[in-house]
């Protein structure tokens, strides 16, 4: 079969990768001149398996007030004269209970897990697949007492899901990584994850496609799909201009922009693009950087090391659908790399980026057919698109080829959301 993918994104490519891995014939179409040209560009840079929580939860509303009223809060909110937007914060509001919160966890969990296996798989067949990935694991930082005290307490549940975890007190977090020595008397402990790994998105993206295009998937850059039109019975066609594209299957992997392009067919999809930051910043000789990925929990701030560069991601804007870099947001941003790790890099010459995450009001992501025989859905991944996205595609190849999937794709359903 002919397999269209649009969207040449990680979840496009990784979509496009098992597609063609059961002998589809594939072809990726992407509005931009190259791949991961937006929100895979410049993303945190870790892949987190065991932290997949999702933004909405029951601690959430009650710090709501004080986030809305700091600059430099991990969370800004511009409303607007958006239905899409006061529609989406509903169903995130009704979404921040315990139970809901879990659901989604365990479910984020299961499909994580899944896509760490899968990358390990990929990189033991792709040994030259070099994206400055790196398994450093990762520690998560705590200021306050009650804060590190909660960590704690959740580790039995996450462990009962399968993560493996350790608490760790501010000696043993300076130890684990010498590069918070200096900000010893401002911790309190750290919660570290030796599973996780760290990669440059964009740099794996690239390296996807090189091999795609060995296997014969072709690229058509340059190329905005306008409309998804119904043809006879249960069938869409994908149009570019006055250009029906040939294909038996269209798998959407547009991110945000999905929203519009479904809209086309009276499809409606609760998504939402949250405005992410991020710096990159190189690392001198003799700097002190970090080698563990870090998270500060108390400022949402995330740090992963790539090499020779650093990369400082996080907040999250509810304030439109433009990927517009807010030079206010920026300094925040570099002024709490700087407080972090004073040392690590060289932040006069780090490269500011945003990107738009296509979240879901629950936080999951949309991984599932439509109401058409042939038009398919891998959206909605949030700030968990690198994380998710092997196991995504894989999962969509299994329903595109008629197969059982290989773990349960509950909950990630259209109407699940």
């Amino acid at each position: 079969m002919h397999v269209v993918v649009l969207g040449a994104g990680v979840v496009g490519l990784t979509t496009a990768w098992y597609l063609r891995a059961d002998g589809h014939q594939v072809t990726v179409i992407e509005r931009n001149d190259d791949v991961a040209s937006e929100t895979s560009f410049a993303n945190a840079g870790q892949l987190s398996y065991s932290y997949v929580a999702p933004l909405a939860g029951p601690g959430v509303l009650s710090k709501l007030p004080k986030w809305l009223l700091r600059r430099d809060s991990p969370i800004h909110f511009r409303p607007g004269a958006d239905l899409q937007q006061w529609s989406w914060l509903m169903r995130f509001v009704r979404a921040c209970t315990h139970r809901q919160s879990e659901e989604s966890t365990r479910r984020l969990l299961s499909l994580s897990f899944f896509s760490r296996d899968l990358m390990n798989e990929l990189l033991a067949r792709e040994p030259d697949l070099n994206f400055d990935h790196a398994n450093a694991g990762k520690l998560v930082v705590h200021r306050t007492g009650p804060s590190f005290d909660a960590a704690r307490r959740l580790l039995d549940y996450q462990r009962s899901l399968g993560c493996e975890q350790e608490a760790l007190d501010v000696s043993a977090c300076v130890a684990k990584e010498p590069a918070l020595a200096h900000l010893a008397d401002q911790l309190r402990g750290g919660i570290f994850t030796s599973s996780e790994d760290s990669g440059d998105c964009h740099r794996f993206c690239v390296g996807l496609m090189r091999l795609l295009r060995k296997q014969g998937v072709a690229f058509r850059f340059g190329t905005t799909v306008t409309r998804l039109r119904r043809t006879s019975g249960r069938q869409i066609v994908a149009s570019v201009g006055n250009e029906d594209i040939d294909a038996d299957h269209v798998v959407i992997a547009t991110g945000a922009s999905s929203v519009p392009l479904l809209g086309t067919l009276g499809i409606r999809v609760p998504l939402y693009p949250l405005k992410g930051y991020s710096l990159t910043a190189p690392i001198d000789t003799g700097a002190i950087a970090p080698h563990v990925s870090i998270t500060d929990y108390e400022r949402k701030t995330v740090y992963a090391r790539l090499g020779n560069r650093l990369r400082i991601a996080g907040m999250a804007d509810i304030n439109g659908r433009r990927a517009d870099l807010n030079p206010r947001r920026v300094a925040a941003l570099r002024a709490a790399a700087a407080a972090m790790f004073p040392r690590a890099a060289d932040f006069d010459k780090a490269i500011a980026w945003c990107g738009l995450r296509p979240a879901t009001p629950k936080g999951l992501p949309i991984i599932d057919r439509t109401s058409f025989d042939n038009l398919w859905l891998n959206i909605g991944h949030g700030a968990l698109g690198f994380t998710l996205a092997l196991a995504s595609g894989r999962l969509i190849g299994d329903l595109v080829s008629r197969r059982k999937p290989v773990i349960s794709i509950g909950g990630f359903g259209l109407a699940d959301t």
